[in-house]
């Protein structure tokens, strides 16, 4: 299997659709999440809401890359959620989130392999395989948080 090809495998398995690694997805985890629980602060930890949105935030800006735009995001503005004040806004959050998510895994599956080892964007930010593989791992790490949040909401601990 081709480079390409096992990479949109790893980010559909944790964004939309698998279970090898974490035995579940974003997808899964967030189905059932209410507004008002995507929003509640469990202790110093982020809510569920704020990393949804941080998860997007690079993946459309990834996306803008991909199509041919410039590198606009930036680390400092990935946390930057606009209140989510209703049940519409957190639908709309997550359905932003898994479209993007549909449309960046058939932008890197169009991509040639030779492109995963030439320059993200610029030489300091590494190569696309790096970046993309980076992503992916950083992906895991927040939907651990995101299963640990629900567990602490659906206890009498928080």
């Amino acid at each position: 299997m081709s480079t390409v090809l096992q990479l949109v495998k790893r980010f559909r398995e944790v964004l939309l659709d698998g279970v090898w690694i974490a035995n579940t997805n974003f997808k899964d985890q967030l189905k059932d999440v209410t507004w008002k629980q995507a929003v509640i602060k469990a202790g110093s930890l982020n809510t569920i809401a704020l990393l949804t949105f941080h998860i997007d935030y690079y993946i459309a800006g990834l996306i803008r890359v991909f199509e041919g735009g410039d590198l606009e995001i930036r680390d400092r503005y990935s946390f930057d959620l606009p209140p989510v004040e209703s049940q519409e806004q957190w639908e709309s959050l997550v359905n932003k989130l898994m479209s993007d998510a549909e449309r960046f895994a058939v932008l890197l599956e169009q991509m040639p392999d030779t492109k995963m080892n030439e320059p993200f964007v610029a030489e300091k930010y590494g190569t696309y395989l790096r970046n993309i593989d980076g992503m992916i791992e950083h992906w895991y790490y927040h939907l651990g948080q995101i299963t640990l949040i629900k567990k602490l909401l659906s206890s009498d601990l928080i």
